[in-house]
């Protein structure tokens, strides 16, 4: 098993704590995840809801400014939110930096005509609603990969399986990478060890979740986890900082995404919302600069994937022999 608290590395406050009488106990060595991405690494980092190529531009801009590595850059509004032009903009500037572009695909239930979702129980919630809403969801992901996308971000099991079976059959690229979003993430390990099995390369669990939680699901999965360390307010605004190199430790592989708490939404983004979007682009690389600089003071910040990577790795999946014996 990989520890991933190396000899030097401390926890906060640890000396001045022990000094005081307060002092905790020694990780448990059992709790470490014992995963890694391919290649090595135990953690990724995220830059989450890039809208388009303008905001794009001031993430690539800031990170390099900061010296944020970055592996992964995702939007939330959608594949259908942008032009085809955008599309290939967004897709030049991240090949270019060896930066994995994650897109969402299609409808979803919170913009539907459906009145669940706006109940106290928020019925299906984000889901795809009927079979023209996976359509418009495969649509989309035909159209980015077309496009030179190579990750899809789905809110949907069916749509994640669907995409998965849509690779495998050669309808999208072997190679796209397919990331479940926070807004329908798993919660306990049996659920996430469906999600992989289902054909989910990176999946992001809330940030709620205990420690604990993420142990008790790295017993279960090894597939790649995404964790807001600073959630935005619709999914609680949790602000997770000082335990980012205990997250890495149990969640193993982990992609940190640098969200943005107290700041209004931006889905579905349009020109209206332009000025917010690049300020909070800007302040997403910000708190990642934070989060990074906590790990050094730490002497955690080791173990940090290979700028380029992208792939998760052998995963389980169903046995997609059923589907081929109904041909």
């Amino acid at each position: 098993m990989t520890d991933t608290f190396p000899p030097t590395a401390r926890r906060p406050a640890e000396q001045a704590l022990a000094a005081l009488g307060l002092g905790a106990p020694a990780p448990d060595p059992a709790d470490s995840s014992p995963h890694t991405f391919p290649g090595g690494g135990r953690w990724r980092t995220e830059i989450p809801s890039c809208e388009g190529p303008e905001a794009l531009a001031v993430v690539l801009e800031e990170a390099e400014r900061l010296d944020v590595p970055v592996h992964r850059i995702s939007q939330g509004s959608g594949v259908w939110m942008l032009t085809d032009a955008e599309i290939a903009e967004m897709v030049a500037a991240t090949d270019e930096r060896s930066i994995e572009l994650c897109l969402f695909t299609g409808p979803r239930g919170t913009w539907d005509i459906g009145g669940s979702v706006r109940t106290d129980s928020r019925g299906a919630g984000l889901r795809a609603r009927g079979h023209d809403a996976v359509a418009g969801c495969v649509e989309d992901a035909v159209r980015a990969t077309e496009l030179g996308v190579k990750c899809l971000l789905v809110a949907d099991e069916g749509v994640l399986w669907t995409l998965h079976r849509a690779r495998t059959r050669g309808l999208i690229p072997a190679d796209t990478t397919l990331k479940v979003s926070a807004l329908i993430g798993p919660v306990n390990p049996a659920s996430y060890a469906v999600y992989e099995r289902l054909g989910a390369d990176s999946i992001n669990v809330p940030s709620d979740l205990t420690l604990d939680h993420l142990t008790g699901i790295r017993r279960a999965s090894g597939a790649p986890m995404d964790m807001y360390i600073e959630a935005p307010d619709d999914l609680g605004g949790y602000v997770r900082m000082y335990e980012v190199a205990e997250l890495i430790r149990r969640g193993a592989p982990i992609y940190l995404k640098f969200g943005l708490s107290k700041a209004p939404g931006i889905y579905p983004y349009g020109t209206h919302l332009r000025t917010l979007a690049l300020d909070t682009a800007r302040e997403r690389v910000r708190r990642g600069r934070l989060a990074l600089d906590l790990l050094a003071r730490h002497g955690a910040d080791g173990a940090m994937a290979p700028l380029g990577s992208r792939l998760p790795g052998l995963l389980n999946r169903f046995d997609l022999n059923d589907e081929k014996n109904e041909d």
